[in-house]
């Protein structure tokens, strides 16, 4: 399997060519049911890319496992251990209804969504 493109069932991953960012997208509910599809995602890459985005635009539900996977992200991308520039996580084109709950949690106070 070639690590720069992993795909599960609702989760899939693209890292640009140049290793630089990392297009996670994740289809249908986002939920506990793909914790482990999300992290396989962005873990175990090398190096680590600079910037992440969560592309939510074929996402129709997230639940509070969901946010705490998005915190997870965050997380990581925080401690990668260089002492570099902060990494960047973007979530990208959420429907009105996800939106919604990414603004009601206050996830646009910690996350860029565009």
């Amino acid at each position: 399997m070639n690590v720069s493109e992993y795909t599960a069932a609702r989760v899939s991953s693209e890292l640009s060519e140049n290793g630089e960012a990392l297009v996670i997208r994740v289809a249908g509910s986002f939920d506990f049911n793909v914790h482990r599809d999300f992290q396989r995602a962005y873990q175990n890459l090398s190096p680590s890319p600079r910037q992440y985005c969560v592309d939510l635009s074929e996402t129709l539900y997230l639940d509070s496992a969901a946010l705490g996977m998005l915190l997870l992200l965050r997380d990581h991308c925080q401690n990668d251990g260089t002492g570099a520039e902060p990494v960047r996580v973007e979530l990208l084109n959420a429907n009105e209804h996800v939106g919604n709950i990414l603004t009601i949690s206050n996830f646009d106070k910690i996350f860029t969504i565009r």
